[in-house]
């Protein structure tokens, strides 16, 4: 037993010994199987690779399945050039910058070792001292960690070098891979031989086949020349025949020319230009363009069509001729800009007829792809000198006859005219008539209404005054009528259907009177009558009565029903009238009259009626000077707490004393503010005295927390307006909560609908609000719950009542109660009596405004200036 297991273990020990042996025999079976099947992949590649760098690429990859072969390189020298060329590089360092190197910079390294030498080299950087020292060779480029390098020769000769490097310290090769490359590079450069041979047969070809194309070329472009002067005899030859033809049409001749010119070059576009030397201008006889329809004559100017003109001889121009020619000053800007926006290409020549040039004949195309060249200009310069001889005998030819149609055509016309003459003369006599009496008829008329306008009406009155002077017993009267609404009718409707509205009214009026009466429209909405051989002064109130009744019957206008109304003011003809002039103005001073006391009647003109006016007139004059000097008397009169008897804020008015015509009532003195158009003026000046008054007894005494305004509706009617006040308080320096604004409701009552907005812009501004006389409009309540208003004035017409009044008091009660609920305050104005005070105290009133409380102050501007310094 102990002698067979002895043998056993011998046998398991000789296995162990002789597996590595078998293993090497296995691997180096292997690597020979690779090298032959390498060496087979490279006698392949002889034969199936047309391009180097293809084969160097596959020479890689084969050499990279026997070692590490991520940094490879092939290098051939050339003794002639003295060059080593790295036909194939790839190198993780520097592969960027190895191309071509001259010899001599690279034989002191291990490339050089190997070309010089014809040996092969293995490097190792350990060993880096001894190869320079044994060798005696420096490092190139980026040193790598090892290198294995062989030579390539062909015959004993040697070309070029292969070689892989690592920078890798982990990559190492060994003795079999040198062996590798070696047996590798006796085939590879037979391989290189044969793969270059093939691409030198091949561009041999090549160069063979392209020489051949070439004479080929050169054969197809004589045959096309003599096809090309076989078409320009041709095309001479048709525009002869062209010109022989002396029954043809001009445009048609062109359209001819331009065809013919087609077939020898490209001319897509084409025009012919005339020099009209008489007004110094182009004239385009012919034009055909793919972008534009026609061309009109021009003035002669800096044009491509005059640089020929100016030359007298063809041009090409393509668009860097362009830039050259503007600037240089021979072609306008404005032509080279739209040549380049273009792309085109453009080609004149002038057409010389007996030495002189009488035009250019162009062509042109658009694109940047389509020139012409200097071959194309040789070409259209020999074909214009035919063509404008052509041009000449068609042109001269055309002449004649059109000479000898015209002598005939004006036979023919010179009879008929004698014909015509006498029938002529005699149309233009009555045609003459007829715009005679038609000029008289529009001067004297309204163009709308074909009544007798104001020169008419004028005229015709004149006449009156003068018969009245003469013969006192005859009697005249003029109505001026006014009508309402028509502004109205206008802004809703359009202008069509006010121009239907006074048409219509125009032929009511005309049916309330009688035929001898004139009837006309001074302009607008103004209608006169001039009433003639009546018997007394109730036919012509009766003539007013009608026409002011059929006025206000329904108008029917683009299907909605309007209403209107008239005001008519009348005026006698008296003999102290001298002129049209003055009845006109008494009868609109009556007509104004009448508006004022409520429109839709008529008012009969007095002379206390003209006192008036010529007084308000001059009360208005006056009033202007006034506000302008600032000559008014100052208010002030304080809202009263009826609790504590403080003082919620001092209410400032102006009122006017006029030396002549005395004190002016309050309603007197707004009226006259609106009729002079300064009411807006008046408040502003008002609030700018009360932001004053605030600013000089600030920090004294007698300082004024808050003043109230009263401000009309105007300023509400646009925000300008609201903007223009809120800025007078900021420019003051005040702040707008130390200001009190009061709106009369019956201001409101008018325009409310375009105001809520002003007034909401004022309280956010911080201006307190009270609505001042409330009770005495037609919706009140309504104003309580729509506007913000912080006070509400009870007008004084119901305090006066108290305490009698108990409906009255009631009244002010339910105010009060309703303010509680909608957060505003109740004063009662106009307390003037104690009982009227008893009876606010017995209904707890707690704000209240009167004689009783406290009078209004009269305030001198100036003693205040002095007394506010004092206190400061």
């Amino acid at each position: 037993m102990s002698s067979n297991s002895t043998q056993s273990e011998l046998s398991e020990e000789e296995l162990r010994e002789l597996i590595p042996q078998l293993q090497q025999l296995t691997d180096k079976y292997r690597r020979a199987e690779r090298v032959q099947k390498a060496l087979f992949d490279i006698s392949e590649l002889a034969s199936s690779v047309s391009n180097l760098n293809h084969l160097y690429t596959s020479i890689h990859e084969i050499i990279g399945d026997f070692m590490n072969a991520d940094n490879f390189y092939v290098a051939f020298y050339d003794p002639e050039s003295n060059i080593v060329d790295f036909s194939y590089f790839v190198d993780e360092f520097d592969e960027q910058t190895v191309r071509q190197l001259p010899a001599e910079s690279l034989m002191d390294g291990m490339t050089g070792y190997i070309l010089k030498s014809g040996n092969h080299l293995f490097y190792k950087r350990d060993e880096e001292h001894k190869f320079a020292e044994e060798l005696g060779f420096k490092l190139v480029g980026s040193p790598p960690y090892e290198l294995c390098g062989v030579p390539l020769k062909r015959g004993s000769q040697v070309i070029g070098a292969m070689v892989v490097q690592t920078y890798d310290e982990g990559v190492h090769y060994n003795q079999e891979d040198l062996e590798v490359l070696l047996f590798v590079s006796q085939h590879i450069v037979t391989t290189v031989d044969r793969v270059k041979n093939r691409e030198l047969t091949e561009r041999t070809i090549r160069d063979r086949t392209r020489q051949l194309r070439r004479t080929n070329d050169d054969l197809q472009e004589e045959i096309l020349e003599r096809q090309k002067v076989e078409s320009l005899q041709q095309a001479l030859f048709e525009i002869s025949e062209l010109a022989a033809n002396l029954e043809g049409d001009m445009n048609v001749f062109y359209s001819s020319l331009h065809e013919i010119l087609a077939r020898l070059i490209s001319a897509p576009n084409c025009y012919i230009a005339i020099v009209d030397k008489a007004q110094n201008r182009l004239e385009f006889p012919y034009f055909s363009d793919i972008n534009q329809a026609t061309i009109d004559p021009r003035p002669l100017s800096l044009g491509l069509t005059e640089f020929v003109l100016r030359t007298g001889q063809a041009e090409l121009i393509n668009p860097p001729r362009v830039l050259q020619l503007a600037e240089s000053g021979e072609l306008d800007v404005t032509v080279a800009q739209k040549m380049l926006k273009s792309a085109n290409s453009w080609l004149g020549s002038p057409l010389v007829v007996d030495g002189d040039i009488a035009g250019v004949i162009a062509v042109q195309t658009y694109g940047k792809h389509a020139k012409y060249t200097a071959r194309d200009q040789e070409l259209l310069r020999f074909v214009s000198h035919h063509i404008a001889v052509a041009m000449e005998r068609k042109s001269n030819t055309e002449a004649i006859q059109q000479y000898n149609t015209q002598l005939e055509e004006r036979v023919k016309e010179r009879t008929a005219e004698l014909n015509r003459a006498n029938s002529f003369l005699q149309q233009q006599i009555d045609e003459r008539k007829e715009i005679e009496l038609k000029l008289i008829h529009d001067a004297h008329h309204d163009s709308l209404t074909d009544l007798p306008n104001r020169a008419m009406f004028t005229s015709r009155l004149e006449l009156a005054v003068a018969s009245k002077q003469r013969y006192t017993e005859n009697m005249f009267a003029v109505l001026f009528i006014d009508l309402d609404r028509f502004k109205v009718i206008n802004d809703t409707l359009g202008h069509h259907a006010g121009d239907e509205f006074l048409i219509e009214v125009s032929k009511r009026i005309a049916l309330c009177i009688r035929g001898h009466d004139l009837l006309a429209r001074l302009g607008g909405d103004e209608f006169v009558v001039l009433l003639d051989n009546f018997d007394e002064n109730a036919d012509v109130e009766e003539v007013a009565s009608r026409i002011i009744s059929s006025i206000s019957e329904p108008f029917l206008l683009d299907g909605r029903e309007m209403y209107s109304g008239a005001s008519i003011g009348i005026a006698h003809l008296e003999p102290y009238y001298s002129s049209a002039d003055e009845v006109l103005r008494d009868a609109d001073a009556a007509m104004y009259q009448a508006k004022t006391l409520g429109r839709g009647r008529f008012v009969m003109f007095d002379k206390s009626m003209r006192e008036r006016l010529i007084e308000e007139l001059e009360l208005e004059n006056e009033f202007r000077r006034a506000l302008r000097d600032e000559e008014f008397d100052f208010f002030l009169q304080p809202v009263i707490n009826l609790i504590d008897n403080s003082i919620l804020y001092k209410e400032m008015y102006v009122r006017w004393s006029h030396p002549t015509y005395g004190k002016i009532a309050r309603e007197q003195f707004r009226q006259v503010a609106d009729h002079s158009g300064l009411t807006i003026d008046l408040d502003l000046f008002q609030l700018a005295k009360a932001c004053e008054l605030i600013k000089r007894f600030e920090d004294t005494d007698e300082a004024i927390e808050r003043i109230a305004v009263n401000v009309s509706i105007n300023h509400l009617l646009q925000p300008s307006m609201v903007n223009q006040m809120t800025e007078v308080i900021a420019d003051s320096g005040i702040k707008a909560n130390r200001l009190v604004f009061e709106f009369d409701e019956n201001d409101l009552n008018r325009r409310s609908q375009f105001i809520l907005p002003a007034i909401k812009k004022l309280k956010r501004a911080g201006v307190t609000l009270v609505l001042d006389n409330f009770g005495s409009g037609l919706a009140s309540l309504s104003y309580l719950f729509a506007y913000p208003f912080d006070f509400i004035k009870i007008d004084h017409r119901f305090v006066k009542s108290l305490p009698r009044s108990q409906r009255n008091l009631k009244l002010i009660q339910s105010v009060m109660l309703i303010s509680e609920h909608l957060k505003f305050n109740v004063i009662a104005e106009g307390v003037d009596s104690p009982s009227q005070l008893s009876a606010l105290n017995d209904i707890e009133c707690v704000y209240g405004q009167g004689k009783t409380l406290q009078r209004a102050v009269v305030l001198d501007m100036t003693k205040a200036t002095e007394q506010a310094s004092k206190s400061k």
